[in-house]
């Protein structure tokens, strides 16, 4: 069978159309592992029991919106093991991978949180919501590098606005390892003095169930 000259043309475009399109953004493997070891439930059971200074906190984390190509997209929600019912906080984080091979988590609220309290144990959780729905927590992203195995990051300066406790911003430095979440969230006022999150150094989550 003859292929003419121009559907010859179309068809070289066409495969050098396809060949030019880069991948999902979600088919990186280092960002997919980013995103396996962050889902799933953690506490700080341990660290409370051997230091005085942190509590015992329940952090759920199970990824939502799968099917969409953009990022990977979780919903947060953390709460004392006494008050499981009544998480104090609760957001969505936006994991993508920049162009110099870095990771950002971006930051996001929604309105009337505590309607959406436990809604990581359902199959399909936020369903009925969408990105345009939500609000971001500007200048709250953390960037994360992947080096020896283990990530690591941190918000940027003071650009984490806060108005919790009377704090002006806030800061957050977090370790990401297969098992374990180590993270540090503080508040700080106009005059750089810590007003809220631990003292003496960052809580420590153990991983203790995949939601995969």
């Amino acid at each position: 069978m003859k292929i003419s000259h121009s559907k010859l043309i179309y068809f070289s475009i066409f495969f050098l159309y396809l060949s030019c399109q880069s991948p999902s953004v979600i088919e990186d493997p280092e960002l997919i592992r980013l995103k396996d070891w962050m889902t799933g439930s953690f506490n700080s059971s341990e660290q409370a029991e051997r230091d005085s200074n942190f509590f015992n906190i329940n952090l759920e984390m199970v990824q939502i919106w799968k099917d969409r190509k953009d990022a990977f997209w979780l919903y947060i929600e953390q709460a004392a093991a006494q008050t499981l019912e009544r998480p104090y906080r609760q957001r969505i984080y936006r994991f993508s991978k920049n162009d110099d091979g870095s990771f950002e988590s971006a930051v996001y609220t929604f309105k009337k949180p505590l309607r959406f309290a436990g809604v990581w144990k359902e199959d399909d959780p936020l369903s009925h919501l969408t990105p345009d729905s939500l609000s971001e927590r500007i200048g709250c992203a953390i960037t994360l590098t992947f080096k020896d195995g283990i990530f690591t990051g941190s918000t940027f300066g003071k650009k984490c606005s806060s108005q919790l406790r009377g704090a002006t911003y806030a800061t957050s430095e977090v370790r990401i390892e297969k098992k374990v979440l180590t993270s540090w969230d503080r508040g700080f006022d106009a005059n750089d003095q810590q007003v809220w999150g631990a003292i003496t150094g960052p809580y420590i989550f153990i991983k203790v169930k995949d939601y995969l």
